[in-house]
């Protein structure tokens, strides 16, 4: 039995698929299985049942997961005491929203890189609800999401907030002839998130407050995109409340005046409940001291 044994098949036994876990422990498909196949002959027991389209779990398997993740985790904790000048080693799959992917990413990358140099960061950019699928199914170490978790197999730590504001370009504002946004919401094009993202939820809980309905929604995966497009005089929307002041600092845009404002959105750092390795928490302490929303450098 070895330690690359007991890797391999805690990483089959908790991710989606064995596709899923052989890329988690750099492998083949073919290799995770027959490390498995080596650990289930030291052990004289069928871990998983493979009589099905897909392996499972046997009762002995599911018996021996918390053990065999005991073991592991007081492995990493020992690698980690004996490497401890080097910090952390390997991949660490981190997922984020683009509104962290263009603010304190770059920050976050060198943090890492300065504190634990062989630690190796792969960041995934996405929406929230594929984020957190992506992390349940075990293709993700950790993320940063928008709003609280929706599954009990992940565990969060709330680490920020954002506040929003109603923006739109001069132009736009003239040519409609009004800057309410309750009256735009009727007869303008507003620029937004698609659904699943964070601040889609924003929006809806600000139009369940008011009784309004969207007229026309021009619906955007990006929020640069929606940046651009918002300047360029073709809608209105809301953006990040530091962005918005440095646009109209700017001259890009103005902020639209709203007497109920949109409720902030709250960040949380997630990751699965049953993942007690030392990378983990050492992430979550690197994020803690990194996260800021301040506008990216091309708005300023």
């Amino acid at each position: 039995m070895t330690l690359k044994q007991l890797e391999a098949f805690y990483w089959a036994a908790t991710c989606v698929n064995f596709t899923v876990a052989a890329e988690r422990v750099h492998l083949s498909v073919s290799s995770l299985s027959k490390r498995i196949a080596e650990l289930e002959a030291s052990l004289g027991v069928d871990l998983f049942d493979r009589s099905g389209r897909s392996a499972k779990l046997t009762a002995q398997g599911e018996r021996m997961l918390p053990q065999i993740r005991s073991m592991l985790h007081a492995a990493a904790e020992l690698q980690q005491s004996a490497g401890q000048r080097h910090g952390l080693m390997g991949r660490c799959h981190i997922g984020l929203g683009e509104l962290s992917g263009l603010t304190w990413l770059p920050k976050l990358v060198r943090e890492v890189a300065s504190r634990h140099p062989g630690l190796l960061l792969e960041p995934h950019v996405d929406i929230g609800q594929v984020l957190e699928q992506r992390l349940h199914d075990g293709e993700l170490d950790i993320g940063v999401l928008a709003g609280p978790s929706t599954r009990s197999s992940l565990a969060a730590e709330r680490i920020g907030q954002v506040d929003f504001a109603w923006v739109a370009s001069q132009s736009f504002v003239e040519l409609a002839g009004t800057d309410n946004p309750r009256v735009l919401m009727g007869e303008q094009t507003l620029l937004t998130l698609p659904v699943g993202a964070g601040g889609t939820r924003v929006l809806d809980q600000w139009l369940a407050r008011h009784g309004l309905m969207v007229g026309r929604r021009l619906m955007c995966n990006s929020w640069g995109a929606v940046v651009g497009m918002l300047v360029e005089g073709l809608g209105f929307g809301f953006v990040p409340q530091l962005w918005a002041d440095a646009l109209v600092e700017r001259g890009a845009l103005r902020i639209l005046p709203d007497n109920e404002a949109l409720e902030p959105l709250h960040y949380a750092v997630q990751w699965r409940r049953d993942d007690t390795r030392p990378l983990i928490l050492a992430m979550r302490e690197i994020i803690r001291g990194t996260i800021d929303f301040q506008a990216p450098r091309c708005f300023v």
